[in-house]
């Protein structure tokens, strides 16, 4: 007998980024952070509990690769805080899809978790609410407990398992934003963000940027309640670059760029300059870089965008619904 429940989750994109954990034992970020849950790039898992005791270990499949036992472990954790809030020592079977290249920047650990948390959950008959599934999600990737909540989501900070949860500050139809994506690398970080989490502190300028973040914090939100892209723009660049700025001078230092990310934030900059095209860029850990914009201005920064060298490909997606769960009868 098994138990078995498959979710779709959206990643999401950081405006006002998490880096840097005051608690790595519980993931307690530095500072709260505001996202967008993306329609288009999402991760789709199936979890299924082994009742009757078949499976020796779980089995843990992501994008078609059987995890071995050290790579699978981060997900076997996640799954021992599942057994634990449910009672029970079932071994489970994870299937897991990106649709998206995984652990390039691009919130991977954010869908993937939500996801994991969400069906695993369900597939044990919990009936939890999405504040709870948001904190532990967040054990297991803290961009996990934004993703539980469609549209425009803000993480606080908090100071417990309790309090350091998302909730949503708008739905996904509030404002019809893009997030266009320039795939500069499909392939894996060297580093996680999980590691990177871990020598944020050791930045000199980390404590810096942690004085300025709730500004920040203020001004985001009121772009989003105003839908002022003149006004959003600035402020994740500003802390984009200010996130990456602590990653360069962390010890040891972490530089995620390639050349054709520094090509497409100086491409950016001129088109606002010159041509007064608003959109503004944001880049989470990794090379890949962020175009964000209104609906109406997508189709010309994708038509710039493929003029640019050094591009593997282009994501487009609009702001996204929290999980949603897939039946075998739905395609």
């Amino acid at each position: 007998m098994t138990q078995t429940a498959t979710y779709r989750v959206g990643s999401n994109i950081a405006f006002i980024k998490y880096w840097g954990v005051a608690d790595a034992t519980i993931n307690i970020p530095l500072n709260n952070s505001i996202s967008m849950t993306l329609a288009d790039a999402y991760t789709t898992t199936t979890v299924t509990w082994d009742v009757d005791g078949r499976l020796a270990t779980d089995e843990v499949t992501v994008d078609g690769e059987r995890f071995a036992p050290k790579k699978a472990q981060r997900v076997v954790d996640h799954l021992d805080r599942l057994r634990a809030v449910a009672g029970v020592n079932y071994r489970a079977q994870v299937t897991s899809a990106n649709n998206f290249p995984m652990a390039s920047g691009i919130a991977s650990s954010a869908s993937g978790f939500a996801a994991l948390t969400v069906a695993g959950c369900a597939a044990l008959g919990l009936d939890l609410d999405p504040t709870r599934l948001s904190a532990i999600a967040r054990r297991g990737s803290g961009s996990a407990s934004r993703s539980l909540f469609g549209g425009f989501v803000e993480w606080e900070q908090g100071h417990d398992d309790v309090t350091s949860v998302a909730h949503q500050l708008y739905t996904e139809d509030h404002w019809d934003l893009r997030d266009i994506v320039a795939v500069i690398s499909s392939e894996e970080k060297k580093v996680s963000s999980a590691g990177g989490h871990l020598l944020a502190l050791t930045s000199p300028l980390a404590e810096g940027r942690r004085d300025h973040v709730d500004g920040w914090l203020a001004e985001v939100r009121r772009a989003i309640t105003e839908r002022d892209i003149a006004r959003l723009g600035p402020i994740i660049e500003l802390d984009a670059l200010a996130m990456h700025s602590v990653m360069m001078t962390s010890n040891p230092s972490l530089l995620y760029w390639q050349p054709g990310t520094l090509t497409i934030l100086h491409a950016v900059q001129h088109w606002r300059e010159d041509d007064g095209l608003q959109a503004y860029f944001t880049i989470d850990a990794g090379p890949n870089v962020h175009l964000i914009c209104e609906a109406d201005t997508a189709a010309e920064v994708e038509t710039r965008l493929a003029q640019l060298p050094g591009i593997e490909r282009v994501i487009v997606s609009q702001a996204g619904p929290g999980p949603m769960r897939i039946f075998e009868d739905q395609t």
